[in-house]
């Protein structure tokens, strides 16, 4: 009875391989895409360097119910993966890119595309990404709450005009490490997102109290 429902995809509808992170290569993300498809809204492949575009081509084929997707250390996946889930994951919420270095903007411009429904995407240390990446972005996603841009080091304040223009909803909003960024940048922030709760700007050096002023007079719900 146990081996009937552990093979009932209908069963696994959330699936974390953190724990297995070493063992994971592409044919078991494929196996378990055409075992859970449609059923299957949550996975998190984090840490999981074997797994690369074509399994995860396969998995977007197969799981396109899919609402959470953890690919956070997957260094192999490339822009490749991002049009995938562009084209067969439209009810995509939460994505995390963490680390996936080879993410550049052409990927941005397909989740804008395909994937109108984010609410969360993590972005950080993705260090090709730059302004027309971001405007790509907000344009289509403009829904946006949490944004991460941790070490994304070349978006300057003109990428912050784009979120100030578009991203209404956005809660939270990380640029630890965006070193280019400068107190204009965070005032346009502070005109458009008045409903932010959290924001992180550790290791921008440029900025300075104008930017607390800012802060102060725009974002009441900043904790």
């Amino acid at each position: 009875a146990w081996n009937v429902l552990a093979l009932d995809g209908s069963n696994w509808q959330r699936i974390d391989l953190f724990n297995f992170q070493t063992d994971i290569e592409g044919r078991v993300v494929e196996n378990i895409s055409k075992r859970c498809g449609g059923f299957l809204r949550q996975l998190s492949l984090r840490g999981c360097l074997g797994v690369g575009d074509s399994s995860l081509k396969t998995f977007a084929q197969n799981c396109r119910n899919i609402e959470h997707l953890n690919l956070n250390g997957c260094t192999k996946i490339t822009d490749s993966t991002c049009y995938s889930l562009s084209r067969f994951c439209s009810k995509l919420k939460h994505l995390d890119l963490t680390s996936c270095v080879a993410i550049t903007n052409s990927s941005l411009k397909g989740l804008s595309e395909g994937c109108r429904n984010l609410e969360h995407l993590n972005l950080s240390w993705c260090d090709q990404i730059t302004k027309d990446g971001i405007e790509a972005l907000v344009k289509g996603c403009s829904g946006l709450k949490a944004l991460f841009l941790r070490g994304c080091t070349q978006l300057e304040d003109e990428a912050l005009k784009h979120i100030q223009n578009h991203c209404h909803e956005l809660v939270i909003l990380n640029l630890q490490s965006c070193t280019q960024i400068s107190d204009e940048g965070i005032v346009k922030i502070c005109r458009g997102c008045h409903r932010l709760q959290s924001l992180c700007v550790s290791g921008c050096s440029n900025l300075t109290d104008a930017s607390l002023t800012a802060l102060g007079l725009n974002c009441p719900r900043l904790k």
